[in-house]
């Protein structure tokens, strides 16, 4: 396959790499001297206090006899314990998204006329400026959806005539459009790019005001539009559960940064969705996925506890799949014995693997989660506690789900732009200074030597 041009690394070009590379270098050591907390994070990898925030909480340590111990993992939206809030409305057989977001929001659960108000509310945004998809979705589709709907988010800033006012209202407003939009935009965004790239079939469904957002996304992507309501439902606490991580997460970090400096909505979203798109971020679930396939190809006996033990060794030592040293889908920046999201999303995988006739693979999934975190233990003498993650599972739903790949990470986005939205919103209204932390140059000082000098 011919190289395009445009992404053509050139002799010239490698040669230029080294020399930037090499005039990058920081000593290593220098950091520890001057006692810079790299990450943000302290040596422990407890990340530094930058801010305050009443949107959402994690907690993985309690204080016994004044020292910090490890705990099961609990997170809070707003102050309530997320397992409550997705057992409520459950138990209720109600779809939680919309309910969640009003939370998020604006502080409290709504009742129901709130809630019937709210949903509407949503539904009357569910629609694109005139020829949007014709003139911006179909145009240069990408392969990435994540560039796509950043690309997407930002051209949406030319249709607001009131796209620099960062008055609450309005920023609200924004949001609102934006969350109501974003499945719309990922969809079409991936059909765009599977039938000019892939040669499918061009399917364009129109969004329906009286759906929750997670029937919209399954009804705008399959061809029949049709689902079972589980489907529905599974997704819906998927959304639920990647909605709110706190503010130090990286993208919600990002939000507050950008917010900081009076920029428009649609800049701060586009910048937050950059760094969720990155691997480290948003875009695990995948590396769990592909290390599943890699680990279905090369273990003969998915029930043998030795075979699936031997592989698990050999990712730790860089002999299997991306030869990376690692398990995905294990461990947590701040969660240590266990993720409330894992733990929430565990029985609903379960059902409905036993729906998609996949239970032999729930079975290898559960037998590595199972496995995984005491050989992590042994094999690198960790033990402050490793858990599976929220990604450890949500990809093997999406698949279940007939989900293609490439939404796996928007589909994420879809449900962190809320999170998003509230962290800025708070961000604005605290009227806070501009964002800028320091960094210490280490250069030694030169002499300026003339051109013809040198």
């Amino acid at each position: 396959m011919q190289m395009n041009s445009y992404s053509e690394i050139t002799p010239e070009i490698l040669d230029l790499a080294q020399m930037s590379e090499r005039a990058s270098q920081i000593n290593a050591d220098l950091y520890q001297k001057y006692d810079v907390k790299r990450g943000l994070r302290d040596i422990n990898g407890k990340g530094v206090l930058a801010g305050l925030t009443e949107i959402g909480e994690v907690q993985a340590y309690k204080t016994v006899d004044g020292k910090e111990v490890p705990c099961e993992g609990k997170l809070y939206y707003r102050g309530h314990d997320i397992e409550e809030l997705v057992k409520g409305f459950v138990s209720e057989k109600r779809f939680g998204f919309e309910e969640i977001t009003y939370l998020l929001l604006f502080g409290e659960l709504p009742n129901g006329k709130e809630l019937s108000d709210f949903c509407e509310l949503l539904g009357s945004y569910r629609t694109l400026p005139t020829h949007f998809v014709r003139d911006i979705i179909m145009k240069a589709p990408s392969k990435d959806m994540m560039n796509t709907l950043a690309r997407s988010v930002l051209t949406l800033y030319s249709y607001d005539d009131k796209g620099d006012d960062i008055s609450i209202p309005n920023v609200l407003r924004q949001s609102l459009q934006l969350i109501a939009l974003f499945p719309m935009l990922s969809v079409y965004g991936y059909q765009a790019y599977s039938h000019y790239h892939d040669g499918k079939s061009l399917y364009i469904h129109q969004p329906q005001a009286e759906l929750s957002t997670a029937e919209n996304i399954l009804y705008t992507l399959r061809p029949d539009s049709s689902y079972s309501d589980f489907e529905a439902k599974v997704l819906d606490i998927a959304l639920v559960l990647h909605m709110e991580h706190g503010g130090g997460n990286n993208s919600s970090f990002t939000t507050h940064v950008v917010s900081s400096s009076g920029t428009d909505t649609y800049s701060s979203v586009a910048a937050s969705l950059g760094s969720l798109k990155g691997p480290r971020h948003g875009g695990a679930n995948i590396k769990v996925v592909r290390m599943f396939e890699d680990m279905k190809q090369n273990v003969k006996d998915w029930t043998s506890e030795e075979e699936v033990g031997s592989y698990l060794k050999a990712l730790l030592h860089k002999e299997a799949f991306d030869r990376a040293g690692l398990i995905y889908g294990m461990g947590h920046a701040v969660y240590s014995l266990s993720d409330p999201r894992a733990n929430i999303f565990k029985s609903f995988v379960e059902r409905l693997s036993k729906e998609k006739g996949r239970e032999e693979e729930f079975q290898l999934y559960s037998m590595v989660e199972r496995l995984a975190p005491k050989i992590i233990g042994e094999e690198r003498q960790i033990y402050k506690g490793v858990s599976a993650n929220v990604d450890f599972y949500s990809g093997f739903v999406y698949s279940m789900l007939d989900l293609p790949l490439e939404l796996y990470t928007p589909i994420f986005a879809m449900a962190r732009i809320v999170g998003w939205s509230a962290h800025r919103i708070e961000e604005l209204a605290n009227n806070g200074k501009i964002i800028r932390p320091a960094y210490k140059s280490v250069a030694e000082k030169q002499e300026y030597v003339k051109l013809s000098e040198r």
